[in-house]
């Protein structure tokens, strides 16, 4: 069953449950202006999706830009199924790996075995899976005898060492990934950036969320713009990044373009 995403006038609110306050509504108002709303139950809210559809398809790459609180990262979630719509609807078809949060799907209180038996069981791996999926990602991790203590624990970076190697472990037909992925540092980079442009390969459909011009331009196929939870501009890469960035941008290397984006 080939990979689908479609999402029809898609909006999302978050309600500000102590928002009659008035320094709290001035603050808010302030920092969100124009995205400011009430909900059938008369709370403020903030209106951080408005009627965003678009549809995806096997092979697509989709680049999602725009400023910080643009609502990429809502869509991401909302795709991912942690946010639900207030209207209109998401569907997805296929096998999904959301790479969010290095938390994320982690219960910081159990071991790092523990949560990749955890992960395994949740995406319906078998005991021999599983145990597979153990060696690969202590393998990748590098964690040591911390595998067998809580996570709560661990430096911040082994928690990112752990996560990422969950999380690029199992490979899904949709790929959500926000660009913390793509940030750490240098030594660990060097060595996460061939497994992670494996899973991107892998996938069927890739929704990717970032500033960094010259990654969007060589894995994207498609890119769309954001502003206050709105579609400002979608399609070809290079003619939307020239809208938004407001300057000319190089074209995307072919050889690069061709490795990330085969199917």
């Amino acid at each position: 069953m080939s990979a689908k995403i479609e999402a029809t006038d898609v909006s999302v609110d978050f309600p500000l449950y102590h928002g009659n306050a008035r320094s709290l509504k001035r603050t808010v108002m302030s920092s969100v202006s124009g995205r400011m709303g009430s909900d059938a139950k008369n709370r403020i809210v903030v209106q951080a999706l408005r009627n965003v559809s678009f549809k995806l398809g096997s092979g697509d790459r989709l680049g999602l830009v725009g400023g910080n609180g643009a609502g990429k990262t809502t869509l991401l979630r909302t795709l991912a199924g942690i946010y639900e719509p207030v209207q209109g609807r998401v569907r997805v078809q296929g096998t999904l790996n959301a790479l969010l949060d290095p938390n994320l799907g982690m219960n910081v209180d159990l071991t790092g075995r523990e949560n990749i038996a955890l992960r395994g069981l949740y995406t319906g791996l078998d005991a021999r899976a599983i145990a597979r999926l153990e060696e690969d990602v202590r393998d990748f991790a590098q964690l040591g005898d911390f595998l067998d203590l809580p996570v709560r624990i661990y430096s911040s970076g082994m928690v990112v060492r752990l996560g990422f190697a969950l999380a690029t472990a199992i490979r899904p037909q949709v790929l959500l990934m926000d660009e913390w992925f793509l940030a750490g540092d240098a030594a660990f980079m060097e060595k996460a950036r061939a497994r992670l442009e494996d899973m991107v390969r892998g996938a069927e459909i890739l929704i990717l969320s970032s500033h960094l011009t010259d990654i969007i331009l060589d894995w994207c196929s498609r890119v769309i713009w954001m502003d206050q939870g709105r579609i400002i501009a979608d399609g070809e890469p290079a003619a939307v990044l020239e809208r938004y960035l407001g300057h000319p941008v190089r074209a995307p290397e072919p050889d690069a373009t061709e490795t990330v984006t085969a199917a």
